[in-house]
């Protein structure tokens, strides 16, 4: 074994940073062990100094993180600070002096990782990012590496914990919308502001990630359609189960079945019971895989929190590390196939539409020939009325987006509706 130390940065000391720090001191001999060689915590990187921080030596800790980046003894830097500046800046100097990169941040990858595969790739560095993605499960590194002789047509998962805990408090005690986020902020698992997670924005982030790897082609944030979970309602949930289903907020990348193109969406849909992804439970994540040789997969664990998270970026630190010893570098970015990214309009799935109709003969009819006159065939109708108002629950056979989207706007113009209460895509099936 090597009796010089790898020298590590870490950059951004809260909830994870500080499991980082933690887990290198505390299983210091096995990590030396596995790679070859001890690992020193050389400095830390934090906004203010003047918090105690446990099991860190304060002549560590610095406010200064561009002069520890740039020192040029820096062996690895792990990121966790988040956000897109100063991180992007810091990388960047990163490897410009010579130092290998582990991150957490799903954000800054999901906008700019090719330019960041690109600098790694200038300066003979590593970029590792297993916790960008649902935080302990390792999926990122199964993705490029153990299923790079294979071919991933789909990736499908549940890749929040927030909004999954909320979903899933919906369903199995009927609560409300906000009554299940306010349960979910008392217990920690949302933020004071949850628009990140319940807008979709974290999920969006993470599904330009597995959409880029998986289907080897550039996919950044502003390509991912996403739509937020704020609007479901129990209501919804009522008839998810009436089709035996429940809904979950999904992350979907999917490539066309002629393989000249991807999508990548994020959106509540309604999934049978009988899928996997219906019973993940709680915070926890879970990503369906499927591909040609491999078939269906399924990766299942904590999405999020300190330690959760702190496994992943060291699981990245060993392996970074290794490759350190041994003058070579892992997998860099894989974006040779190129693909077209299309849009939402062209993705095909079922859909559950539920309208506030006036409670009168022909209405159905009417509903029915707008739903023909777009192309959007029916699969059921579930229709309740009481003193002149009625509710039609329609749900769809496969159809495009654009036609859903074209058929809800004429039943809009309808005399007969009064006014459409929900539209859900059908998926798993």
């Amino acid at each position: 074994m090597r009796t010089r130390p790898l020298k590590v940065a870490l950059l951004g000391c809260g909830v994870v940073g500080s499991e980082v720090a933690r887990i290198m001191t505390t299983h210091a001999d096995d990590l030396a062990a596995r790679i070859g060689a001890p690992v020193e915590l050389a400095g830390v990187a934090v906004r203010r100094t003047g918090k105690v921080r446990e099991g860190i030596d304060p002549a560590l800790v610095t406010t200064d993180a561009t002069a520890l980046v740039k020192r040029g003894d820096i062996d690895v830097v792990v990121e966790v600070i988040g956000g897109i500046e100063p991180a992007r800046t810091l990388i960047t100097a990163a490897f410009e002096h010579g130092a290998s990169v582990v991150s957490a941040n799903k954000a800054l990858l999901a906008q700019d990782g090719a330019a960041l595969h690109a600098a790694a790739g200038e300066h003979g560095r590593d970029l590792y990012y297993e916790a960008a993605v649902a935080g302990a499960i390792p999926l990122i590194r199964p993705l490029r590496e153990s299923l790079a002789g294979d071919k991933v047509n789909r990736v499908l998962g549940i890749v929040n914990g927030t909004t999954n805990f909320i979903l899933d408090k919906m369903d199995s005690t009927g609560a409300g919308y906000q009554e299940a986020l306010d349960e979910a902020t008392a217990l920690g698992y949302a933020e004071a502001d949850p628009t990140a997670d319940v807008e979709g924005f974290d999920a969006a982030a993470k599904a330009a990630i597995l959409a880029g790897i998986a289907f080897h082609t550039r996919v950044r944030l502003d390509d991912v359609y996403r739509e937020g979970m704020t609007e479901v309602t129990a209501a919804d949930f009522r008839s998810a189960k009436e089709m035996g289903c429940t809904i979950k907020l999904l992350a979907i990348c999917e490539r066309s079945k002629d393989g000249t193109s991807v999508t990548a969406r994020v959106h509540p849909a309604m999934i049978p019971l009988s899928h996997p992804l219906a019973s993940v439970r709680g915070a926890y994540n879970a990503v369906f895989v499927e591909s040609d040789a491999a078939g269906q997969l399924m990766f299942y664990g904590p999405g999020a929190g300190g330690s959760p998270t702190a496994s992943a970026v060291l699981g990245d630190l060993v392996a970074v590390c290794r490759n350190r010893l041994n003058g070579t570098t892992g997998p860099g970015e894989s974006a040779y196939a190129d693909l077209t990214v299309s849009p939402m309009g062209e993705v095909v799935t079922r859909y559950h539409i539920s309208l506030d109709v006036a409670d009168k003969p022909g209405v159905l009819a009417q509903v029915a020939t707008v739903f023909a006159e777009h192309g959007v065939s029916i699969d059921t109708v579930r229709q309740q009325g009481k003193d002149g108002e009625a509710s039609l629950v329609v749900v769809t056979h496969r159809a495009s987006d654009a036609s859903l989207s074209g058929t809800v706007e004429a039943l809009r113009k309808l005399d007969t509706v009064r006014g459409v209460a929900s539209i859900m895509r059908v998926e798993g099936e």
